[in-house]
């Protein structure tokens, strides 16, 4: 699938710092838009998308839509789940441009240095795009099976990279899929050791290099006992700050003239690798694939979270809620409905 470039920054580009600037919607049917912010917010819960608290629509860097759950505001923090592992691809990038980490470099993980260990064949770009070939169940539900579960809430908590970098390899590496939220915590520990460990350096490190450089104030990353961000799953943020995040997505990884992420990151993580055996959903480095002629990408979250990236409208979309995943096909679905009203 040939990429649609990103977009150049437009004219007279407001770059957001404590404040955004406003706009109306360019092109496009403002009705059908509105129409679709309605059914999410008129009556919150609904039957299609359970509980929605708060939808964000940036475009030409300028904010065109913005609405809440009641005690939900601009300033609100919520949280990220799985739109994290997208900021930790991010993160990754910053510390290789650098030249913190080599991205060829092996093994990845300390319980993978033994010499018989097939695992030490693991690369970062396996774990990105979730083809590791470690043994990994991402159950919500089941917690008699599920790594996930047991990782984030159970024996596995203290340490989580840990707990994920000890499960045993059960497929060939780069060959089978299976999206799991400890990779990402392997890489992300992987990032702070790169930067002399512990939550404190972590967490400066995404403050300085990430978080202040795009006016991301509100963004608190949550650490395990053992110091690790778990970057899978507990980043707070404002649905504001999540736009910011991707308005930097959107180009290129620069942000006023200041590139923060490599030339290419980007790219390279909207490349399909895998298709997901269960619906069928593209897969690249970190960021599910839409495989449309906008070129549309995402990051996916737990309970309906997402920020959709559209590079051919130029166009962020931030939604963020509390969504059963019974009602995920409802969720992909309304955000195409809001993508599809800039056309």
């Amino acid at each position: 699938m040939a990429l649609v470039p990103l977009p150049s920054d437009p004219p007279n580009h407001p770059w957001p710092t404590l404040t955004w600037a406003a706009a109306e919607m360019d092109g496009g049917d403002a009705e059908r838009l509105d129409q679709a912010l309605d059914r999410a917010f008129d009556r919150n819960p609904n039957r299609e998308l359970a509980l929605t608290l708060a939808v964000v629509v940036v475009q030409h860097g300028r904010i065109v839509a913005e609405r809440y759950a009641p005690a939900v505001g601009a300033a609100t923090p919520l949280i990220s789940w799985s739109l994290a592992k997208s900021v930790t691809h991010a993160a990754l990038g910053i510390a290789y441009l650098k030249g913190l980490i080599d991205l060829d470099a092996t093994p990845v993980a300390p319980e993978w240095s033994g010499a018989e260990d097939p695992r030490g064949a693991i690369r970062f770009t396996d774990l990105l795009a979730m083809r590791s070939g470690l043994e990994f169940n991402e159950d919500y539900v089941d917690d008699s099976t599920s790594h996930c579960l047991e990782m984030l809430f159970g024996s596995g908590a203290a340490d989580m990279a840990h707990f994920a970098a000890s499960q045993a390899l059960i497929k060939p590496i780069d060959e089978h899929f299976n999206y799991s939220s400890g990779t990402t915590n392997i890489i992300s520990r992987a990032i702070g050791e790169s930067i002399g460990g512990g939550s404190e350096s972590m967490a400066r490190f995404l403050r300085d290099e990430l978080f202040d450089p795009i006016g991301m104030t509100s963004a608190d990353p949550r650490f395990d006992q053992a110091g690790t961000w778990v970057g899978s799953s507990y980043l707070y943020a404002t649905a504001r700050d999540f736009a910011r995040f991707g308005e930097l997505i959107l180009r290129d990884g620069v942000w006023d003239g200041r590139r923060i992420l490599p030339e290419g990151w980007i790219d390279a993580a909207r490349v399909p690798r895998s298709t997901d055996e269960e619906d069928g959903s593209l897969y690249g480095l970190h960021w599910w694939l839409e495989n449309d002629d906008l070129g549309t990408f995402s990051a996916n979250g737990y309970e309906g979270q997402r920020i959709v990236i559209v590079p051919a409208l130029d166009l962020v979309f931030v939604r963020l809620g509390k969504t059963p995943a019974t009602h995920g096909d409802a969720v992909t679905r309304y955000c195409r409905d809001v993508v599809n009203a800039f056309r």
